[in-house]
């Protein structure tokens, strides 16, 4: 029996300036939000820094941990609650060294449980498996399935994330196969109604 109930971790889209820090606040006001990921490409660190700043700003004042993905100088820059790494973006050890004991460290595991032991072992705080659905935030090069799920809730007390095309209507078998986390990106941005209403269907359904 697991000791939370599973939580919502958002994940930026990749443009996150112009009215996106509107957007943020209206998802984080309308409901629970366990982290929010900062996920920028082919930005230099000095623009990601300045992107970042009214994010990290708006999820502090919402009590929302702020995840840097992939890298750890611009976290350790922004002092964000941790970093994300994917299996090619450093090592948890030395991101440990860099960010201190309280940082929040992930690490990609696609659908590989020896890779979540391998995270676990070397001081992760989370794993994360996917992709589990189809899903346009990226190229999926790895399917995850349930079962991986379910096998990782039974071995081990480190949290897992399931990531990869999650919508409010396809969640549930993942929130009942004992995910602690279900990360969402587009499910969110581009809901119709917005993404203060799919917060709200996100929330129903972690209830």
């Amino acid at each position: 029996m697991k000791e939370f109930p599973c939580q919502l971790y958002l994940i930026s889209p990749l443009e996150v300036g112009g009215d996106f820090p509107v957007q943020l606040e209206a998802a984080l006001s309308a409901g629970r939000v366990a982290a929010f990921q900062f996920r920028v490409k082919d930005v230099d660190q000095h623009e990601a820094a300045a992107l970042a700043e009214p994010l990290q700003a708006i999820c502090a004042a919402h009590d929302v941990a702020f995840i840097v993905n992939d890298s750890v100088p611009l976290a350790k820059r922004l002092k964000a609650d941790g970093v994300h790494l994917g299996q090619g973006d450093g090592d948890v050890s030395e991101a440990r060294e860099l960010l201190g004991r309280e940082a929040q460290i992930g690490v990609t595991c696609h659908n590989s449980r020896h890779l979540g032991m391998e995270a676990a072992e070397a001081g992760a705080d989370y794993v994360a498996f996917g992709a589990f659905y189809p899903t346009q935030t990226k190229s999926v090069e790895h399917i995850a399935d349930l079962d991986t799920l379910q096998k990782w809730s039974l071995v081990t007390e480190v949290p897992c994330v399931a990531i990869g095309g999650i919508t409010a209507d396809n969640a549930k078998p993942l929130i009942d196969g004992g995910a602690d986390f279900i990360a969402v990106s587009n499910a969110v941005w581009t809901h119709p109604q917005g993404p203060a209403e799919a917060v709200k269907a996100f929330n129903a359904l972690l209830a």
